[in-house]
């Protein structure tokens, strides 16, 4: 983790802790002060899309048969999208961490900027030369997302998100589905990464999953978490659950939910914040009956 994170304050109009005497870092302090989130937005634009190509133009070996080939072939693939990312996002943001330096059921840092970044969110189907990934970027500020990008390179579409500015798909405005009717609901679901090393997120995944389908149309698993939120917040999917820590990969996608005007809650129907073990999305006219469904209530 780059150290020199307690430095930064997160405010947009005002940092902590510069030397007087360094005028050079003042300098550029006060660049980055005038720069809101949604400023931020065109680099992080910018950087998915450059990401975004060089994965469409990776050339794909066969899918690997075994865990350590697997692991190989994701390392392999990330790598060039992963220098992009950290250099164009490092001079952007020359104070955050970098959360992918933290355990993956870590808490997340309290106070300062954090980047969370997934070059290629979606690994497992992009390893298995299926369509549904996406490359992923966020700037949380303690402990809560403030400006988000999320690109699907095959669809050509990206989902962009500031606090206090909305969320957008391809530059036009998104809201949530307005369906009231469970049972003409279309929902998604998922489960964090390596989920073994959460069993009970495995068991309640298995029960709510038992929970929720005779009451609905249909449940999906569309691959990116972040992506399948982001549908969410646009309407396509009426829905999305999860049960199990996955702050990494929800993050991005609570942005643009929140900014869309979905209801962004627990499974228990409390607010939702990094380091909750259960996640539900919706539109407000659905999300009440979906806590119920989860509680084993309807």
């Amino acid at each position: 983790m780059n150290g020199s994170i307690a430095h930064f304050g997160c405010s947009q109009r005002r940092w902590t802790g510069i030397p007087v005497e360094d005028r050079d870092v003042q300098r550029r302090t006060r660049r980055e002060t005038d720069m809101t989130y949604q400023d931020l937005l065109t680099t992080l634009t910018d950087t998915a899309h450059e990401v975004g190509e060089l994965l469409l133009a990776a050339p794909r070996s066969a899918p690997a048969v075994t865990f350590d080939e697997l692991a190989a072939s994701f390392a392999e693939s990330e790598a060039p999208g992963e220098a992009v990312v950290r250099r164009r996002l490092g001079a952007l943001r020359p104070g955050a961490a970098w959360a992918e330096e933290l355990d993956s059921l870590a808490a997340l840092p309290s106070d300062g900027e954090v980047w969370i970044v997934d070059v290629v969110d979606g690994a497992v189907q992009f390893l298995q030369g299926l369509p549904q990934f996406c490359v992923s970027l966020a700037l949380v500020c303690e402990g809560e997302p403030v400006a988000a990008v999320l690109h699907a390179p095959l669809l050509n579409e990206t989902y962009t998100a500031a606090r206090g500015h909305g969320a957008a798909r391809d530059g036009r405005p998104i809201v949530p589905s307005v369906k009231a009717d469970l049972a003409a609901a279309v929902l998604s679901t998922s489960q964090p990464p390596f989920v073994a090393r959460q069993p009970e997120a495995a068991e309640q995944a298995g029960r709510s999953l038992s929970a929720v389908l005779p009451h609905v149309a249909a449940v999906r698993n569309l691959g990116p978490t972040s992506w399948q939120i982001a549908d969410t917040a646009a309407g396509r999917l009426d829905g999305f659950w999860e049960f199990g820590r996955d702050d990494t990969n929800l993050l991005p996608g609570v942005l643009v939910a929140r900014e869309a005007g979905a209801v962004v809650t627990d499974a228990d129907g409390g607010p939702w914040r990094a380091g909750c073990d259960s996640f539900l999305v919706a539109g407000e006219a659905l999300h009440k009956s979906l806590l119920g469904v989860l509680a084993g209530r309807d």
